[in-house]
């Protein structure tokens, strides 16, 4: 092997490394809570802000707390399309407007499917929750998200 060979094949495996340790790093966490008509409701989510984060999201994740998520951010408001491929849990998509009211929700997305779901309008944030936990909580569209990112985050919430 020459050096020149050697050299070029600790560089791409020290870039390729990094690369992968940096997509595994930890999300930065925070909290939402959701005004149901049975009171607030409080979540821990991971907040998914950059390509990278979005693209993986919760896939290949094998168990999620109850009131546990995801929480997508996007820069503005935009039509947003999410599909399940290579996510092992049934989730609920809540696609959130800037205002942090709730557009609509797809309850128990289908685990591994490629099929498309769509928002129904532009939408600034998407949450994701265990499959059937919006339905549990009644958890319905035109609620109230609080977090800091729809600048309506509650006291003692804030990320």
């Amino acid at each position: 092997m020459s050096k020149r060979f050697a050299a070029s094949a600790a560089l791409i495996w020290l870039v390729l490394g990094a690369s992968a340790i940096a997509q595994d790093k930890p999300l930065p966490v925070a909290f939402v809570v959701i005004d149901t008509d049975h009171g607030p409701h409080t979540f821990r989510v991971e907040i998914a802000a950059d390509t990278a984060s979005q693209e993986k999201g919760l896939m290949f994740r094998k168990q999620m707390a109850p009131d546990a998520g995801m929480l997508f951010e996007f820069p503005r408001s935009q039509m947003e399309f999410f599909w399940m491929k290579n996510t092992i849990l049934p989730l609920d998509l809540i696609f959130i407007r800037a205002n942090g009211t709730i557009s609509s929700i797809a309850p128990n997305a289908v685990p591994y499917s490629t099929t498309t779901i769509p928002s129904v309008e532009p939408v600034r944030a998407v949450l994701e929750l265990n499959g059937g936990r919006a339905a549990q909580l009644g958890i319905e569209p035109d609620q109230v998200v609080h977090n800091v990112f729809f600048g309506n985050a509650l006291p003692n919430r804030a990320r």
